[in-house]
């Protein structure tokens, strides 16, 4: 028996508590909130986020980190990313020096193009760090539907502790050493969420959405490449896995969002309405930004950024997909083929 921390008291931190403490383990659940915590204790129901979801009574909650963290052997971080670094500061000044650390967050720092990994890193360098991502919808996996994740790290120990952790009879954890590109996938999928949910409220069908999935895929490869991930990472769970979910279904936030600013809404609208933290939002600005610094070619997530804070036309991003300048299909294996040749 391990313990374990559970930091954020969202629908996924929630389901992550809850799978480890059916697993037996001694499991801390910190939220910000005392009364949400007081009700975790009593209720045994995060009401504000999983109405109805019973919990294992082994779910442990605390208003104090202190109390969360300072015996934890491993770690869950499963905060929104704008709050990610000041909570791990804090958790730091209590958590032991050898203790795992995990970002299940799917974003990137506003300022400083930083990954939660990276922050992670940075806050704690001692520490023995992984990311979890994957298509990883909270409502299903509370309603116990078969649910794949994936568990990245560059310690094989880590890896292996956090899939015997989480292991679970509707809840498989698969696992890859390529840390940055399960992290990068899990985070520039919201902003094609986003887009796809635009394209549902405007009435466009299946084939839009296919053409949309697999146009996103090769952007986000592509991106990726550039800083460095593997192009593959993004065929598994935490790329096209995540992206096909979270382009489907009215179940994530992004895709909300999308569908609020397709029936006209302004962005603080859709923001309001959808009314929890959708990291997209965040992500397309320091997406486009970055691209334009490397030079990578990005029309959907240009297209998406015009329309968010330049207030641009959505048919504009649709003329970035039908009319843009480069039509390769699968262009990352292409363009490795001419390279091996060469």
């Amino acid at each position: 028996m391990s313990k374990i921390a559970v930091l954020g008291g969202g629908s996924f931190g929630t389901v992550v508590a809850n799978i480890i403490a059916e697993n037996e383990h001694e499991v801390k659940f910190w939220m910000r909130s005392q009364e949400a915590a007081d009700q975790i204790n009593s209720r045994h129901e995060n009401a504000s986020y999983l109405p109805g979801y019973s919990l294992h009574h082994g779910v442990q909650a605390s208003h104090e980190m202190a109390e969360a963290v300072a015996d934890a052997e491993i770690i869950f971080v499963a905060v929104p990313s704008s709050s990610f670094r000041l909570v791990v500061k804090d958790m730091m000044q209590f958590a032991r020096p050898d203790a795992m650390l995990v970002s299940t967050t799917k974003g990137i720092e506003s300022g400083t193009f930083h990954f939660m990994s990276q922050i992670l890193q940075e806050e704690a360098p001692e520490a023995k760090i992984g990311v979890l991502s994957g298509p990883n919808l909270a409502k299903e996996i509370a309603a116990k539907h078969l649910t794949g994740t994936v568990i990245a790290s560059a310690h094989e120990e880590v890896r292996e502790r956090i899939k015997h952790v989480l292991r679970s009879q509707y809840f498989r954890v698969y696992t890859n050493d390529d840390m940055f590109g399960v992290e990068l996938g899990g985070s520039l999928k919201n902003i094609y969420a986003i887009i796809a949910g635009m394209a549902s409220a405007l009435g466009m069908g299946y084939n839009t959405n296919s053409m949309l999935v697999t146009r996103s895929l090769t952007e986000m490869a592509r991106f990726g490449r550039e800083l460095g991930a593997d192009p593959m990472t993004f065929l598994g769970l935490a790329g096209v896995g995540d992206l096909v979910v979270t382009c489907s279904t009215p179940l994530s936030r992004n895709y909300r969002i999308g569908v609020a600013l397709g029936q006209g809404k302004t962005i603080d609208e859709a923001v309001q309405e959808v009314g929890q933290v959708a990291e997209g939002v965040n992500t397309v600005k320091q997406v486009k930004e970055k691209a334009e610094q490397l030079g990578v070619y990005m029309p959907l997530a240009t297209g998406l950024y015009r329309i968010i804070y330049e207030q641009e036309s959505i048919s504009d991003i649709v003329s970035s997909l039908m009319l843009g300048e480069q039509a390769l299909d699968v262009e990352f294996e292409a363009n490795n083929e001419k390279q091996l040749r060469n």
